[in-house]
Order: C-alpha cells, then structure tokens, then sequence
C-alpha cells in the first residue's frame, strides 16, 4: 500500500491542484492531510482523487464549518488530532504539531506523520519512523514537495514540484 502525505496547504490552490497530479501519477492508495488546510476549496480540489483522504486539522483551520462540510461532502475522514490509523497491518499516528506527538509515541505507532513546521523530517525515535515532507504550498516552485510512503517496506521520497 501507497500512502501520499501532504500538510501546510495553506489555501495555495494552485499548489493544491499540482499535488493532486502528483498523487494520481503515483496512484496512492490513500492521502494523509497533517492539517493547515485553511479554506473548504482545498478539499473541494482535494475530492477529485481516487484515493480517499484522511487527516488532521491544523492550527490555521479556523473555518470549522465550511471545513467540516466540505470533508463530509467529499467523505473525508479529517479529525481533531491525533488520528490513529491501522493500514496495511501498521499503526500509523498523524497529528499537526510535532510537540504532540510525544503523547502517542509511547505506543510504538510504525510511523508518525506531523506538518506544521514546514520543514523536511525523517527520522528514527524509539521504533518509531517520524516523516514530514516538509513545504508542501510555498510560492517558489522546485522547492515545495509532497511525501509517498510504501507502508509493506516503509520506504519514504520526497517528490519536488
């Protein structure tokens, strides 16, 4: 299974639209949002994918209602962190902040998935492998990049857009 990861959209619909792409190129079975979405036409672009999308909300998702009714009409499972997910027999705990995940990795998830900073992540903690793929929707094009995950090896890349 093929999970993609993006967070910190920030309401960058151009970006937006190319991370889709990028997605479907890569038939991802699944997308994990790590929140900072911002505004309900994100996830309007985000429901064209195959894939079905999980996530998290983040600090700057102050729309709560048109966020909430934008993932409810396009069966978004989007949530208050942490989400805690079991795909592919490995538990997988996303939140947005990466201080929060102190809380959940005394339960030894295989991965972590955090946004938030808007920088690069991969690293080992405790059994755990902790991945950010870092500025996902910023203004210079070649630097902003998307995560791909293959959860049967827990191999992560990067793609650059």
């Amino acid at each position: 299974m093929r999970i993609g990861v993006v967070g910190d959209t920030h309401n960058n619909l151009k970006s937006v639209r190319r991370i889709v792409e990028i997605f479907e190129q890569a038939k991802v079975d699944r997308v994990v949002h790590t929140g900072d979405i911002t505004q309900a036409k994100v996830l309007d672009i985000f429901g064209s994918l195959k894939a079905p999308v999980y996530g998290v909300w983040g600090n700057n998702d102050l729309e709560q209602e048109s966020l909430q009714s934008a993932a409810r009409n396009h069966a978004m499972q989007i949530v208050e962190g942490p989400l805690e997910l079991i795909w592919h027999g490995r538990k997988i705990t996303v939140v947005h902040d990466p201080r929060d995940l102190s809380e959940c990795l005394g339960e030894t998830p295989a991965l972590a998935l955090h946004g938030h900073t808007h920088l690069f992540r991969f690293e080992q903690f405790d059994g755990t492998l902790i991945f950010n793929p870092g500025e996902c929707a910023g203004m210079l094009p070649g630097y902003n990049r998307v995560g791909l995950v293959d959860l049967e090896t827990l191999h992560c890349e990067v793609q650059y857009f």
